[in-house]
């Protein structure tokens, strides 16, 4: 008995800790909430707290965790501890507690006591205080210059001078002109007439009429781009006959109707089918997941992966294996946490109803839809951890977190199955040169199919024109916005585009041993088992503030891509010759460290593209300006060394890093145990600074780089290896028929990858359904034609 209960108290703290994010996948193995800090939501009346404490007061400031704020702690719990010995599911009682040895007693309090004072997941990411009110005082308010020109504002009755609007009317402080606001995403707000006149003038600063009291009012800086103070708004306001003491508010204040747009969350009119009365679904494969702040990215992305079949029998079918496996840490253990969300999604166990809102409200009479859902706190902590955009609560790329996350199941089963084959796929490049008509081939390795979207090949362009046309001459006359006008862009035209040769201008030519223009054509080498397509919808404008693209296009159900298999060397061609560029400089010249334009280089950064790729820019457009630094950007996204850091021609290595510099073994160690060499694994991290995750990254994109360093199974160089005499074998990939059918889509609402909302609509048994965050129901109207990331299988004959 003592060695049985020895065991269960090191057991017991293993795997309780992996369930420290109530109350999900747990609930199956402790049944009726026998799990450890197990939370019962108390419903409350919003009038009445139930407890004699007083009611909740509304949010009265744009803040999170302080006085007047959003409150972090919406819900109160009871909490109920109970220890419950396997595999029996037997519950220990203090008083069992009592008569077990004392080791036994010890480590059991221990442990008990270690789970209780750690912090949840939820807990630890939970949003820390923060005060939007804060504001920056305007660099342009001391020394602001105001036109004498004898205006003078009345109390009241103000109108935009443009179109006579009255609301949202901003007052310029250096001409006492008033004009309308900004029109917002849903056309409503104001017609833009205040923008237009500083873009006409320069003039920066605008206070909004209607929000001035003797506490203070509204004051916008255009040229800051922000909410500014002014501490001389007094003196400003006087100057054109305003009298800040005796003014009063009229008008709602940016903050609160930032407050009011925050209170609305979860108010779905936007989204997609919301006017149809949608049947609720729940069951196996049927389980929402809540929103933890603008998570819903990682929500449609993780509904559709655990539909293949892949990643169901990877982390799914061995669970029992995954968590017997799992290590003393499991919240920091990858296939623990994966495994743990695909059960929860899966086995339709917390495909439960939410609770009613409570008795103050009144009662649907249609279904609502919402589930409980998964609140897969740990798993997103995870999974976001170290990376600079998917660790924080921003809106963030779908596409981008899949390839995110494909990257990490790459790293976790390079010695096992890995169900990220599944996406897999060889693109075959065939570039031809011009003068001589001599071809080269190359293949890489990749997993979605990014289709470009056509715009000169919209079926109504008359119907464009016109919206375009009647747009202008609102913007011109201040009348309200006409109806936005979506363009339709047939399917067909986008495979075309894609299959369309593309004209390269400076191709090095090794048989003419010069510069010449080149074409080069991108077939499919291999069809994976799935085919992801991503419609390039995000692109920049002319002023590089990225835009979407408002269109609809006619996807699909089956999709051919036969024809665009590539076939190699054809018969009679001649291939360029094996032949390297000439240096970029002679060897007698001594290599230095670029002198990069910093503020083109912070520019860029705050566009938000990586360091290392906006050095390039600067360092390959020769200090040259914002222009062609961007040009550079936009030419070279797709380029898997696209974020690496810049190496100088010469050298071997990245800026600080020497190849005589110390490389840390501890790193060496992690990237050999991964299944590389270690020479790969040096190779890596000298090109890398020295940091690990950058390295990992860089060594999963030079895989054709690192294809002459050969790799055997236990990580060890072909020195070391005895059996390591041959080339290592290219990528893994599977190849079969290039039918696909569709069975999945994200779709994206909202203005930028960097705002708006997701959805995913996925066939199951032949009926579609929407994963809306926790809402889950039967689609009427799937918008096909309107989605963003495409699914498809591969049909079998």
């Amino acid at each position: 008995m003592a060695a049985t209960s020895v065991w269960f108290a090191q057991r017991l703290y293993k795997k309780l800790y992996t369930m420290n994010e109530p109350p999900f996948l747990w609930m199956e193995t402790f049944h009726n909430s026998q799990n450890l800090n197990c939370h019962f939501p108390q419903k409350e009346d919003d009038e009445n707290s139930g407890s004699g404490d007083p009611p909740k007061k509304k949010p009265t400031r744009l803040a999170i965790g302080i006085e007047g704020g959003f409150n972090v702690e919406q819900e109160q719990y009871e909490e109920e501890v109970k220890v419950v010995l396997f595999p029996d599911r037997q519950e220990v009682t203090s008083d069992d507690l009592a008569t077990m040895p004392d080791v036994v007693r010890e480590r059991v309090s221990l442990a008990m006591a270690g789970l209780m004072s750690a912090d949840s997941v939820s807990h630890t990411l939970q949003v820390q205080q923060w005060d939007g009110e804060v504001r920056a005082e305007s660099r342009h308010a001391v020394e602001l210059k105001q036109l004498n020109n004898g205006t003078k504002i009345p109390p009241s009755g103000w109108r935009c001078e443009v179109c006579d609007l009255q609301e949202n009317l901003w007052m310029n402080l250096s001409d006492g002109r008033v004009f309308c606001g900004r029109r917002y995403f849903d056309g409503s707000g104001g017609n833009n007439h205040a923008l237009l006149h500083f873009q006409q003038t320069g003039h920066p600063l605008a206070v909004k009429l209607g929000t001035i009291t003797p506490d203070g009012a509204d004051v916008y800086s255009y040229d800051e781009d922000d909410m500014v103070l002014d501490p001389k708004l007094p003196e400003h306001l006087s100057h054109f006959g305003i009298d800040m003491m005796t003014m009063e508010k009229t008008e709602h204040t940016m903050t609160e109707l930032e407050i009011a747009v925050n209170q609305r969350v979860g108010e779905w009119e936007v989204i997609q089918e919301s006017g149809a009365t949608l049947r609720p679904l729940s069951g196996p494969g049927l389980t929402g997941m809540k929103n933890l702040g603008n998570s819903c990215y990682l929500n449609s992305v993780m509904q559709v992966l655990f539909t293949v079949p892949d990643f169901q029998s990877k982390y799914v079918s061995n669970i029992d294996k995954i968590f017997n496996e799992a290590p003393s840490d499991p919240t920091q253990d990858f296939k623990t946490q994966v495994a743990k969300l695909g059960y929860g999604l899966l086995s339709g166990e917390y495909s439960k109803p939410a609770p009613d809102p409570g008795e103050g409200s009144e009662p649907s009479s249609e279904p609502r839809g919402d589930q409980v859902g998964i609140a897969a706190r740990m798993f997103k902590a995870l999974v976001g951890r170290g990376h600079p955009e998917f660790s924080t609560n921003r809106q963030q790329d779908a596409q981008e977190f899949l390839l995110h996350f494909i990257n990490m199941v790459e790293r976790n089963c390079r010695s096992g199955v890995n169900p990220s084959e599944a996406f897999r796929f060889l693109v075959e490049e065939r570039i031809v040169c011009q003068q001589s008509q001599k071809a080269k081939y190359t293949q890489r390795v990749d997993y979605i199919l990014q289709l470009p979207v056509p715009m000169d090949q919209a079926t109504n362009t008359e119907e464009l024109q016109e919206a375009e046309r009647r747009r202008e001459e609102a913007d011109s006359s201040g009348a309200p916005a006409p109806a936005p006008v979506r363009a339709c862009i047939p399917f067909t035209a986008c495979m075309a585009a894609l299959s369309e040769p593309e004209t390269l201008t400076d191709f090095w030519s090794s048989a003419a041993q010069a510069k010449t223009t080149a074409t080069k054509t991108t077939r499919f080498a291999s069809f994976p088992d799935h085919m992801v397509i991503q419609v390039k919808k995000f692109t920049f404008g002319q002023d590089w503030v990225p835009k979407k693209l408002d269109v609809s296009i006619d996807v699909p159900d089956t999709l051919d891509l036969t024809a665009l298999r590539g076939t190699g060397q054809q018969p009679g061609e001649e291939l360029l010759p094996e032949v390297a560029p000439p240096p970029l400089m002679t060897p007698d010249v001594e290599v230095k460290a670029p002198v990069l334009d910093d503020s083109t280089v912070s520019q860029l950064c705050e566009m938000g593209f990586p360091l290392e790729a906006c050095r390039k820019a600067v360092y390959y457009t020769g200090n040259t300006g914002i222009d062609a630094a961007m040009n550079w950007v936009m030419g070279h996204m797709d380029d898997p060394d696209f974020s690496s850091p810049l190496v100088l021609p010469g050298t071997s290595s990245a800026p600080g890093t020497t190849p005589t510099e110390s490389i840390s073994e501890e790193h060496l160690a992690t990237i050999v145990s991964m299944g590389f060499s270690r020479d790969q694994a040096t190779r890596a991290l000298r090109a890398t600074s020295n940091v690990l995750e950058r390295a990992v990254d860089w060594i999963f994109s030079h895989l054709d780089d690192l294809e002459s360093m050969e790799v055997s199974e236990g990580g060890r160089s072909a020195a070391e290896s005895e059996g390591s005499r041959e080339p290592p074998p290219g990528p893994k990939v599977r190849d079969g028929p290039g039918k696909y059918e569709l069975f999945a889509f994200i779709s994206h609402m909202g203005t930028s990858t960097m705002c708006g909302h997701y959805v995913c609509h996925i066939k199951k048994d032949q009926q579609w359904v929407i994963f809306n965050d926790q809402k889950v129901c039967a689609s009427e109207k799937p918008p096909k034609d309107l989605g963003y990331l495409y699914f498809y299988r591969r049909v079998t004959e």
